[in-house]
C-alpha cells in the first residue's frame, strides 16, 4: 500500500485531513484543487481592523469529537461562542421582537482562534504546499492499465493508483467525464445529494466597537420576517476585532449586493438603534453563485438530503475510486467534524 500513489480532489477541509493521514502512512499524495485559494468552503476573511469573519463553516460544539481531536493533534486553540447578554427573536416585522437571554447551562459553541483558516493553514504546512496544485480543475477520470488517468480542464494528465473525490457529490458526477461510467444509481444519488452551505448567503459587518456589546446585547438574532435570518457576535478571540455575522434569507439571492447590504444595515438599525449604521464595512458570500463549489440541482433536494447514504461507502471503478467529503459522512454530515469523519473512514482503508 505505502508504494501507491494517490490523488485527492479537492483541496477543503476533508481533502487536506484525508491527506495528512495518508503521508502519515508513507503514501505519495497529489492534491488537486479547481479554484485559486485552498480551504473550499472554509473561507475566513480579514477586515480593515484586522477583525477576522466566516464566510463558511464556522462553529463546533462539544459533540464534535473527531473535529476537537484534530485541533488538540495540531495545537490550536479555539473559544467559546459570546452569548452574553440580550438576544433578539423576531416573528412579524410589524411586532418588536422577542427579548431573551441564552443561559450560561446551554450547550456551548466554539470558534477558532485566528479564524477557521488557522485549520487550513495548518494542514497544508504539514502536507507541504508542493503537495497542492490549484486553479486544476477536473473534467475526466478514466480507467487505463490497472490505474486511473486524472485529466484536468487544460488538458494536462496526471496518474494515480487510487484517486479520492472529496468534492459535492452532485458537482462530481456533473462536472466529470468518467470511463466506464459510473453506475446509474450512484450518479442518481449524487445527484440527489445535498451540498452543505449551497443555499447559504452569510454577510458579516464589521465594526470598530462593539457597541451592541455595551449596549448589554449578546448579537445573537433570529428572525422569521426580515433578511437576516441568525446573527451572532463575531468579535475575536481576544476582543480587538469587532463584527456581526450570520445568514441572510436565501431568497434574497435575486437582489444585488448594494440591495441586500442596504436592507441588513436597516434590519440592524431597527434593533440596534442610529450606533449599527456606523459600519466599517460590509461582506457576503452568496454560495450558490461558486460554480466550483455548488452545482444546481436537476430537482428539488432538501436539507441533507442523502448525506452519509451507505452506497457512499462503496469504491468505484475497480476499488480504484472512492466519494468522501463532508456529504458522505456517516457521523455529523455537512459540518466540519463530517469532513474530518470522512477523511479518517477513508485513510483507514489503505
Amino acid at each position: 500500500m505505502k508504494n501507491e500513489k494517490v490523488i485527492v480532489i479537492g483541496a477543503g477541509l476533508c481533502g487536506l485531513y484525508t491527506a495528512f493521514l495518508l503521508q502519515k502512512k508513507g503514501i505519495e499524495v497529489l492534491i488537486l484543487e479547481a479554484n485559486t485559494r485552498i480551504g473550499g468552503r472554509i473561507k475566513t476573511i480579514t477586515g480593515t481592523t484586522a477583525v477576522t469573519m466566516e464566510m463558511g463553516a464556522t462553529w463546533f460544539g462539544n459533540q464534535h469529537r473527531h473535529l476537537l481531536e484534530v485541533l488538540q493533534t495540531l495545537e490550536l486553540p479555539y473559544f467559546r461562542q459570546h452569548t452574553k447578554g440580550i438576544s433578539l427573536f423576531e416573528t412579524m416585522s410589524f411586532v418588536p421582537p422577542q427579548k431573551f437571554e441564552i443561559s450560561d447551562s446551554e450547550e456551548p459553541s466554539f470558534r477558532i482562534e485566528g479564524g477557521t483558516v488557522a485549520l487550513i493553514e495548518k494542514l497544508v504546512s504539514e502536507i507541504g504546499l508542493q503537495h497542492i496544485k490549484t486553479q486544476t480543475r477536473i473534467t475526466g477520470i478514466k480507467e487505463e492499465n490497472n490505474q486511473l488517468i486524472v485529466t484536468d480542464s487544460g488538458g494536462n494528465s496526471y496518474s494515480a493508483d487510487k484517486v479520492i473525490s472529496t468534492i459535492p457529490p452532485n458537482l462530481l458526477v456533473n462536472s466529470v467525464l468518467f470511463e466506464p461510467k459510473l453506475p446509474d444509481n450512484f450518479t442518481q444519488l449524487a445527484k440527489k445529494t445535498h451540498t452543505w452551505m449551497g443555499e447559504s448567503i452569510k454577510f458579516a459587518v464589521e465594526y470598530k466597537t462593539p457597541f451592541w456589546k455595551q449596549n448589554n446585547y449578546s448579537g445573537t438574532l433570529f428572525s422569521q420576517a426580515s433578511i437576516i435570518q441568525e446573527m451572532y457576535d463575531h468579535s475575536t478571540a481576544d476582543n480587538s476585532g469587532f463584527a456581526l455575522k450570520g445568514f441572510l434569507n436565501g431568497g434574497t439571492a435575486v437582489l444585488s449586493f448594494e440591495e441586500r447590504k442596504e436592507k441588513v444595515i436597516a434590519q440592524l438599525t431597527a434593533f440596534f438603534g442610529p450606533e449599527a449604521t456606523d459600519y466599517v464595512a460590509y461582506y457576503e458570500n452568496v454560495w450558490r453563485e461558486e460554480p466550483l463549489i455548488f452545482e444546481p440541482y436537476e430537482q428539488l433536494v432538501l436539507a441533507h438530503q442523502n448525506n452519509g447514504h451507505s452506497l457512499f461507502k462503496t469504491p468505484l471503478l475497480n476499488d480504484k475510486l472512492y466519494v468522501s467529503g463532508a456529504e458522505t459522512a456517516t457521523q455529523n454530515p455537512g459540518y466540519m467534524d463530517g469532513a474530518i469523519f470522512a477523511a479518517k473512514t477513508i485513510a483507514s482503508q489503505f
